[in-house]
């Protein structure tokens, strides 16, 4: 009995030094994380913070987060614009070319990644090669070329040049979900054809409701991307009316004049708001999107 008891408390002083060492193990991964997301964080919220301090103190102190004087000018001075122009006019464009380029996206990226994945047509090799090739183009290669079919077309100073060719298929999209697709099994639309479904129907009551993971991927990436969009707008629009947000932003700092820097934090912390809320509602849509290759069969 004594040596089942020694044996006894050895065990139990052993779990104990596990589990010690386990809790500070984890204490010390949990506090360099924190530290470390502080870190990343802390420019957005000496941003949001800054925007409640008047315009001549934001750079008195960079260090310090908090105003010494809480006011709400750079709000109220922000929303009221430029000549006239308010910022829910840019804010309203921002959301028309990016809601309207997203549908776009979505749209046109399912139909090629289908025809891609399912279809075989003359030359598919081909094309799909062209369309991983523009994938590895910069945006600077073609933004000469594109300017000057657009000016041609008279499309400068409207949003056609930011909106149509979104439904024409994006190629990172188009290659996400193709492998999306290839993970549905071959057999669900045999059994479709069996049925009398041809591939035009396939696609609507057969791939489209399994592809919802990864279209809501599509949808969460495409708005993030025209809602940031800064290069785009700024080439082709010139009136301030037309601006989003992104643009509209640049519209504040002034390099012969004071800029108004309260002001301009303040909008861009508005700005933030739309994506912030995307990101907490379908964040798992997005791991599960982006880490599911489709069903298995």
């Amino acid at each position: 009995m004594g040596l089942f008891r020694i044996e006894k408390e050895c065990i139990d002083r052993g779990y104990r030094i596990m589990n010690i060492k386990t809790l500070s193990r984890s204490a010390i991964y949990h506090f360099f994380m924190i530290l470390l997301s502080f870190i990343m964080v802390y420019p957005l919220l000496w941003m949001a913070f800054s925007s409640f301090k008047e315009s001549s103190l934001v750079f008195e102190n960079i260090v310090s987060l908090f105003p010494e004087k809480w006011t709400n000018a750079g709000f109220v001075n922000g929303w009221k614009g430029f000549g006239g122009i308010s910022f829910s006019v840019f804010f309203s464009n921002s959301f028309f070319y990016a809601i309207v380029s997203t549908m776009g996206a979505v749209i046109s990226s399912s139909l090629v990644a289908y025809g891609f994945a399912r279809i075989d047509f003359k030359w598919k090799k081909f094309w799909f090669a062209c369309m991983m090739i523009s994938i590895m183009l910069p945006y600077q290669v073609l933004m000469i070329p594109q300017y000057v079919i657009f000016q041609k077309l008279r499309w400068i100073n409207t949003y056609s040049p930011l909106i149509i060719p979104q439904f024409f298929g994006m190629p990172f999209f188009i290659f996400m979900l193709i492998q999306f697709i290839k993970g549905i099994p071959l057999e669900m639309d045999e059994a479709a054809i069996i049925d009398g479904c041809n591939k035009y129907v396939i696609f609507p009551r057969i791939i489209l409701p399994l592809l919802t993971p990864a279209l809501v991927t599509v949808v969460i990436f495409s708005f993030y991307w025209r809602w940031n969009d800064f290069l785009g707008p700024l080439i082709y629009l010139n009136r301030p009316s037309l601006y989003p947000v992104s643009v509209a932003l640049k519209l504040f700092s002034d390099p012969n004049a004071m800029t108004d820097w309260s002001s301009m934090f303040a909008m861009a912390t508005l700005s933030l708001i739309p994506v912030f809320l995307i990101f907490f509602i379908f964040q798992r849509n997005i791991v599960e999107g982006i880490s599911t290759s489709g069903l298995k069969g």
